[in-house]
């Protein structure tokens, strides 16, 4: 009927690369998560509580019941409500969905995801619900979480690929081994394989720390069940599992005292709200570290999508958790093939610590490039970095870094630190073989595990803190703490073609390595 409905802001997404070739089936199953307006959220100047953040900052009762109400009128079944998060999760058939939503929900194909549920246009919610309801995600399942470009990651000719005491001592991590901390690992597709962190651990002669697996709207596959699979979909999920494997053994051979948590969720828009809503809703985390992004304009995003994906982030990081995320592998292009720069999200999100990758010169960390700057079937790559057109740079972020595009604003700039990424790489068990691998995908980890052990370092009483505004601060000494407890990484840069141009390292910050690589116990004792 003419006027129950209004448009929902932010929620255009047109179609790319795919094809609607049929209806969904008005039986079909759907569940949806909700953004519920709130308070405006503090910046993270220093952690709040739990119990104040729940008190201040929660959605609404009155909200949540007003919402409630409307969706039972089409039929939809409210399945959770998580205040803290700000969100709501409902079901219902497809006609339902579409009655409630209008979204105009088809079957789509593409020649990277296959058939998948989709939709194109402008989502529109009852007209009761405007201004309470600011995002409605599950709808569309496109693929908007990735790490690798290429089918297959095979072993380089490489000789020493480095082991948690050569990471340990290259960037003098302080002794801490991470008791009492808990680490969170998102993961959008892949599985993680026990035997092969067994074997880790065994080889390294570190204790192999305790590993709890949440499948967040999915179940977690077991090495069994993803061999059972199509070979098509098997040879894909066991590609992601690589990459799995690579975060939880980088964080359990450094950090082998501290718990950790590994989330699964779908690698849509629907995946990553739900997946930092569980963390929020979590018991303390002191890190998440995050491997996958897509680049923060690439069509298959929606505005309010980067909205609530960043609001929560921002709840994460005022309840003390630093978000650590790779900040891409494919160089300035990130993967868009315009000519223009690009950077990846979530890395480029004001409420993370965005990492960038380098690679070693006999001892030194220069800026992670190989042939031609991004990734393809016979390798390559480079760290991302840049700046943002999305997010504008943070007041604390009190640098400046042009954009090498013209007309661009003063935005993010990415990333804020660095560590390993490229050659010699990062010793790792895959299927009981070695296969050494790296990329910004690796830094994440390795980032966390520091700031991991820094926290086990200090006084149990003093809670953990958004690291990233930190570094652009003085520490006690009066030096800016980028300078101080960092190594410069002054040589390289991230130029993939296209678009031809990107970011160069030099004295001081810079796009592609930030601050440097850390000098893990002088942080420690900065902060």
């Amino acid at each position: 009927m003419a006027g129950t409905h209004v448009p929902l802001p932010g929620s255009h997404r047109p179609v790319t690369r795919a094809e609607r070739i049929g209806d969904v089936d008005p039986e079909a199953r759907i569940e949806v998560t909700l953004t519920l307006r709130g308070p405006e959220l503090p910046q993270p100047a220093s952690p709040v509580s739990r119990e104040d953040f729940e008190r201040q900052y929660a959605a609404r009762p009155e909200d949540i019941g007003e919402v409630t109400a409307v969706l039972s009128r089409f039929g939809l079944t409210v399945e959770d409500v998580s205040p803290l998060a700000r969100s709501l999760r409902a079901s219902g058939t497809a006609e339902q969905v579409e009655q409630a939503f209008h979204p105009g929900l088809g079957v789509y194909r593409s020649a990277e995801q296959g058939e998948y549920r989709g939709r194109e246009g402008q989502v529109e919610i009852p007209a009761e619900l405007d201004g309470l309801v600011t995002g409605v995600f599950g709808l569309d399942q496109r693929r908007v979480a990735r790490r690798k470009a290429t089918a297959t990651v095979a072993p380089r000719d490489l000789t020493q690929p480095l082991r948690p005491g050569d990471l340990e001592s290259h960037y003098n991590f302080p002794s801490a081994l991470g008791a009492g901390q808990t680490v969170a690992i998102a993961e959008f597709g892949g599985a993680y394989f026990p035997d092969d962190l067994a074997a880790f651990c065994a080889r390294e002669g570190r204790r192999e720390p305790k590993v709890t697996q949440v499948g967040v709207g999915t179940t977690p596959l077991t090495l069994d069940q993803v061999m059972q699979l199509p070979k098509r979909q098997r040879m894909q999920v066991l590609e992601e599992s690589i990459e799995v494997n690579m975060d939880v053994q980088i964080v359990a051979g450094l950090c082998p005292q501290a718990q950790l948590v590994v989330y699964f969720a779908s690698f849509d828009e629907k995946g990553w709200v739900d997946l930092v809503n569980q963390v929020i809703a979590s018991s303390p985390v002191v890190t998440l570290s995050v491997s996958w992004g897509l680049a923060e304009d690439a069509p298959d995003w929606s505005s309010a999508a980067l909205a609530a994906i960043n609001e929560r982030l921002q709840a994460a990081s005022v309840l003390g958790t630093t978000v650590c995320v790779a900040a891409g592998d494919d160089g300035s292009g990130d993967q868009i093939g315009d000519d223009r720069a690009h950077v990846d999200f979530p890395a480029s999100s004001p409420f993370v610590l965005a990492i960038g990758g380098t690679m070693l010169q006999g001892e030194m960390d220069v800026v992670w490039w190989e042939a031609p700057g991004s990734r393809g079937p016979n390798g390559g790559g480079a760290t991302g970095g840049g700046v943002s057109i999305v997010f504008p740079r943070p007041d604390w972020q009190a640098v400046h870094v042009a954009s090498v595009d013209p007309g661009s604003m003063d935005g993010r700039v990415v990333p804020d630190v660095a560590g390993l990424a490229g050659p010699p790489l990062y010793d790792l068990l895959f299927l009981g073989k070695s296969l050494p691998n790296g990329g910004t995908s690796a830094s994440a980890p390795l980032w966390a595990s520091l700031i991991t052990r820094i926290a086990a370092s200090r006084d149990p009483a003093v809670a953990p803190a958004f690291l990233a505004p930190l570094l652009y601060q003085n520490d006690p000494t009066g030096t800016i703490r980028g300078k101080a407890s960092f190594v410069d990484v002054t040589q390289g840069d991230n130029i993939s073609t296209p678009p031809g141009r990107g970011y160069k390292a030099g004295l001081g910050f810079d796009a592609v390595s930030g601050w440097g690589v850390p000098n893990g116990q002088a942080l420690a004792e900065s902060i």
